[in-house]
């Protein structure tokens, strides 16, 4: 009867470890979030030097949509105008990118006949989420393949957000950490 008590015991303690202390719930990320450049590392010229980043999220229990607006600063060379769009950076001409919740792949054209493969995975017990996207198009014959994966996790208080960047282009890779406060 003693080890029938201990192993419900342990039972039970892997399945709250299992689900944190959140009961299983996922992280809500919705919000306008502005770019803290100070304590932001790596990144890139074009948020270096804009006015202002700011990332729009909305969620509900099945997507997570992503909006990036920059403002001011010199785009990447071949890059879009200063001020315009989100530079494939989560926004294209058709709005916001879309993640399921669900873990499956969304797939959607882009600009210059561009594919986009976004999927999102939660980890740490539903508190980070991770979105990827794969973008494919093909320019004078050649195949140009964009991957990014972005970690994205909340302070305890809810008003920090954090996301951890990997990405690579035929540019080569790039790590950066972004920060964001809540507006």
């Amino acid at each position: 009867m003693k080890k029938l008590i201990i192993a419900a015991g342990l039972i039970t303690a892997l399945a709250l470890a299992a689900f944190g202390t959140t009961g299983g719930l996922p992280v809500n990320f919705a919000g306008t979030w502005t770019l803290d450049k100070a304590k932001s590392q790596g990144l890139d010229q074009r948020m270096q030097n804009a006015e202002s980043v700011t990332c729009v999220m909305t969620q509900d229990d099945n997507t997570i949509s992503v909006e990036w607006k920059i403002a001011g600063g010199q785009p990447p060379a071949g890059g879009p105008p200063a001020g315009g769009g989100g530079g494939g950076m989560g926004r294209g001409p058709s709005g916001p990118r879309v993640f399921n919740l669900d873990g499956k792949e969304a797939t959607s054209e882009g600009p210059m006949s561009s594919t986009n493969v976004a999927k999102a995975t939660w980890s740490d017990a539903t508190k980070t989420l991770e979105l990827s996207t794969v973008s494919t198009a093909s320019r004078d014959g050649q195949e140009i393949k964009i991957t990014r994966v972005d970690k994205l996790s909340l302070s305890a208080d809810g008003k920090v957000l954090t996301i951890n960047r990997h990405a690579e282009s035929p540019r080569g890779a790039q790590d950066s950490t972004l920060v964001f406060n809540k507006q």
